[in-house]
Order: C-alpha cells, then structure tokens, then sequence
C-alpha cells in the first residue's frame, strides 16, 4: 500500500549507529554531586543512542532548538546544509527522541521557515499525522553583524508540538494554553512585529 511522505536523497540510507555507554568524566562535574542530571559532552546522535537504551519510554518532556539551516556562519556548527543532508541528520535524531518519550510525554521543536515546513511533515511521519497538539507562532529580535546590517531585525520562529500517542493528547499539558506571556495585538509604536507581554 502507498502512502504519502516526504522524500530525499539519502533517505533510509542513515548509517546505523550501534548502541553506546556513557562514560562518566568527574573532572567536568559541576554542582550538587548527589544530584541526578546528566551533562553529556559528545555528538547527540551518540548522546541519544546512549540514553535510548536506560531511558526508552520514559522521558516526560523533550525541548530541542536544532540548526535552522539559514546558510549561516556559526562558530560550532555548520548552518548551511544541503537541504537534503539537513533532513538526514534530523531524521534518525528525531526517531530516538520519539522513543524516548513516555505515554504521556510531550516533545517541543524550535525552528523558522527555513526548513520549519519540511520538518512538519518528517515529525507528522515520524510520530504520527494525529499526534500534533499544535504549532506556535514566537518572534524573537536578534541583531545580525554589523557588516551587514547595524540594526535588529525580527526573525519569526515556530514552536512544534507533539504527545507521543493520540489518547495522551488532552492530557499532556500544552505550554501554549498554560503560558504565562500572550500576543501583545497592540505593540508599542515603532516595534517591527507583535510583541509579547505578561497579561
């Protein structure tokens, strides 16, 4: 049976990463020594194929901010992928954080246009068409170099939100209908978009 998804070069063809240990280095410790967080130096890929082996399914809130591939130059990494390459390194990512996730858990994705609607789609193949609770508009002011341009500019975000399965959906709670901050209809005079305000 056919079905319709979201399709590039090199899909399926992820190298398969092989299960990995996390080996405790007290020397970049810091803080509460009796606590139980976990400060994990590495590439996340690894990172997660570690975690998914002690924390499968157990994960209750998941929040990730990946590169926007805008074709920006960032000192630690590369945000101007081929489109494709972009998809193939989100894809086996998102599949382990999937997995992760508890019953009730709920999984939240920071991104802009630049890739934001083809990552809609690889989310919905990923965790099912049934499982979004929604996408939420956020604008954010960010100054670009000056050799650009001196002045700030206002880049539009989304925030995506997904439950893990389809009869947790009214139960997870949704940031967006509990948030302290609401759309300000009425920004202050000169300010490029809506503003966001405490009610």
């Amino acid at each position: 049976m056919q079905k319709l998804e979201l399709t590039w070069i090199g899909k399926g063809e992820e190298p398969q990463v092989e299960p990995r240990i996390l080996l405790h280095d007290a020397s970049k410790d810091y803080g509460d020594p009796n606590a139980t967080n976990i400060l994990i130096h590495g590439d996340n890929l690894l990172a997660l194929k570690a975690l998914e082996q002690d924390f499968a399914g157990q994960v209750k809130c998941i929040y990730i901010d990946p590169p926007y591939n805008t074709g920006s130059a960032f000192e630690h990494y590369d945000d101007n992928l081929e489109h494709s390459t972009w998809l193939s390194l989100m894809y086996p990512r998102l599949e382990i954080l999937r997995n992760l996730l508890s019953d009730d858990g709920f999984f939240c994705c920071h991104i802009d246009d630049s890739e934001g609607h083809y990552l809609k789609v690889m989310l919905d193949e990923i965790f099912g068409r049934q499982k979004p609770l929604g996408i939420k508009d956020t604008f954010t002011a960010e100054k670009i170099s000056a050799d650009a341009l001196a002045s700030a500019v206002t880049l539009p975000l989304s925030l995506r939100h997904y439950a893990r399965l389809t009869e947790h959906r009214s139960s997870v709670r949704h940031p967006c209908r509990t948030a302290r901050y609401k759309r300000n209809t009425h920004p202050p005079a000169g300010s490029p978009s809506p503003a966001l305000s405490q009610p």
